[in-house]
């Protein structure tokens, strides 16, 4: 998977990506990410990107051009290969494990990061394929987005976690939130680990989870049901 980030906070996205799972992906090859800071293909010879917006309004606009031009040097490096290119904002789509899913099946995706009070929608007519928000809420940038977007989508890429099988029971798979789990030791403080996982009996382990994933889901997220 490729994933292409057009930013004015390059060095936000990188240093959070290079962490953890993610990050141990990249270094075997299974994820690459290129980061492209929109401020360098401005034409304004001291690097601004934002202006004032027709019509009046508070706060500023980031201009159409340098996202443009961002856009088409990344096109240039991808060549005939198919992509999409996700605009991070509060009126798109909302992000979830289904959306996640379908997008990790793509060879290569675009994030362009917004900010100050959005970007010129002539921009986003020529270069955006997908709208996408991951919440009801405001946010300073789309940077942060982007990134979350990126590690769920990263997860479900093969190879990239350790146990596979562990992207199938996650929360969520099969609208279901994730059941409780345990390690040792068997005994904390007085509470301990349900029998039926001690028991070594495959079915009834399975049964349980299942039946602790419906609970869970009908107590906290019982919209899912």
């Amino acid at each position: 998977m490729d994933f292409y980030c057009m930013t004015l906070f390059p060095e936000m996205i990188e240093s959070c990506m290079h962490e953890s799972i993610t990050g141990r992906a990249m270094e075997k090859g299974l994820l690459n990410l290129t980061t492209l800071n929109i401020r360098d293909f401005t034409l304004d010879k001291h690097r601004k990107v934002d202006d004032y917006p027709y019509g009046g309004g508070a706060g500023m606009l980031m201009q159409a051009e340098p996202v443009v031009r961002c856009y088409e040097h990344i096109k240039e490096q991808l060549g005939e290969r198919k992509h999409r290119v996700i605009y991070l904002t509060p009126w798109g789509k909302r992000f979830d494990q289904r959306e996640a899913e379908m997008l990790s099946k793509e060879d290569a995706l675009v994030f362009l990061c917004g900010h100050y009070e959005g970007i010129d929608e002539r921009a986003l007519d020529l270069v955006a394929t997908d709208f996408y928000s991951i919440g009801d809420y405001v946010l300073t940038g789309g940077e942060l987005p982007a990134m979350v977007m990126m590690d769920t989508i990263s997860r479900l890429v093969p190879g990239v976690l350790n146990n596979d099988d562990s992207a199938i029971y996650e929360s969520f798979s099969g609208n279901l939130l994730e059941h409780p789990q345990y390690t040792r030791p068997e005994e904390f403080r007085g509470m301990k680990v349900p029998e039926v996982l001690l028991s070594g009996h495959h079915a009834n382990v399975e049964k349980w989870k299942h039946e602790q994933s419906i609970e869970r889901t009908k107590k906290f997220r019982p919209d899912l049901l």
